[in-house]
């Protein structure tokens, strides 16, 4: 004799646990902003903890499914349609999809609350799985997936080393080989501006530029190192700051080709010649690489495969065929243009 199916949480369940009113609880499902964040965290710690869906559809998920795969970015909605890099990651999925029967919605959720909300509506059952980019140290959304048991893959190795599935470039191969070539050249004041801190990219693309000197027995001056935040407007401003504290400056790796361009417009402001001054070199191979005065030398990341390969691997993990740990590192390649 088979065991009785157990009841379905209630939202009297999930008030009891979270020791606040129904009516509370109701105000968080709906993303109401009447809700303290106390109120708010309680409640959704009783949701994960009780496996409470709000909808019938989201109770059936584990016998149907809805096609839908959601694209999640960790950033300001206008980065979507501003950045290559991730216009490119969006085609890419949108192509690999297009075959199949399976659909795709983007969703921008950079804050707590965005994130808190979007995990909301994954736990509604309104998807099957997720690719998660720009991931940043503070971001919520990974655990809160975590504990919802839907498919993730991330865009990037995880910053905490936990088991979860990605694809990643090698950034640091990418860092390294940049720096090289402009230490090679006979720059003798190569100096970088990172991405930031709190993403894998940044940390990587920094590590691999720090690996070039090593190798060549040289240590790493620190007026040398300027933090960006992957924007062009950022590029220019950590410029900007490495001229004023470092004039002999006369090597540039910038860590992706949109803050690169800012590098240039700096230069080109404090009357520096690229590359007969300053030789700069950039990462992603962007179409603004190509169509920026001089021509820019940069480390091109494969994104189209890269996409294919999120896309597949997510398919995977909803299929039951690939697990957490699986992951792919695409290699990076040397485009040699004018500016190095």
């Amino acid at each position: 004799m088979t065991s009785p199916t157990p009841a379905a949480p209630t939202l009297e369940e999930v008030a009891r646990r979270a020791g606040v009113s129904r009516a509370t609880v109701s105000r968080v499902i709906n993303d109401s902003p009447r809700v303290s964040p106390e109120a708010r965290e309680a409640v959704l710690e009783a949701v994960a903890a009780l496996q409470y869906v709000p909808n019938q559809m989201a109770r059936s998920l584990v016998r149907r499914r809805t096609d839908t795969l959601a694209l999640v970015l960790s950033e300001p909605e206008t980065r979507l349609f501003s950045d290559p890099f991730f216009a490119s990651i969006v085609r890419g999925v949108s192509a690999a999809l297009a075959d199949t029967e399976r659909n795709l919605v983007l969703l921008t959720a950079r804050d707590r609350r965005e994130q808190e909300k979007v995990g909301r509506y994954v736990m509604q059952g309104h998807v099957d799985g997720v690719i998660f980019m720009s991931l940043h140290r503070e971001d919520v959304l990974p655990e809160i997936l975590d504990r919802t048991g839907i498919p993730v893959v991330l865009s990037g190795r995880p910053l905490d080393g936990r088991a979860v599935a990605y694809v990643d470039a090698d950034n640091v191969g990418g860092g390294r080989t940049a720096t090289e070539l402009l230490l090679r050249s006979g720059r003798r004041a190569v100096g970088t501006v990172t991405g930031p801190a709190d993403m894998v990219a940044g940390i990587d693309r920094h590590a691999g530029y720090r690996a070039a000197f090593e190798a060549a027995g040289t240590p790493v001056r620190d007026d040398l190192v300027e933090a960006g935040d992957f924007t062009e407007h950022g590029g220019r401003r950590a410029t900007e700051a490495l001229l004023a504290r470092a004039p002999d400056l006369d090597g540039l790796f910038v860590a992706s080709d949109p803050m690169a361009v800012g590098a240039l417009a700096a230069l080109r402001a404090a009357g520096r010649r690229v590359p007969d001054d300053v030789a700069v070199v950039g990462f992603d191979d962007a179409e603004v690489a190509r169509d920026c005065d001089p021509p820019l030398t940069t480390v091109a990341q494969p994104l189209p495969e890269m996409a294919r390969l999120m896309t597949e691997l997510l398919v995977a993990r909803i299929e039951g065929t690939a697990d957490a740990h699986d992951h792919h590192v695409v290699p990076t390649t040397l485009v040699r243009r004018a500016s190095a």
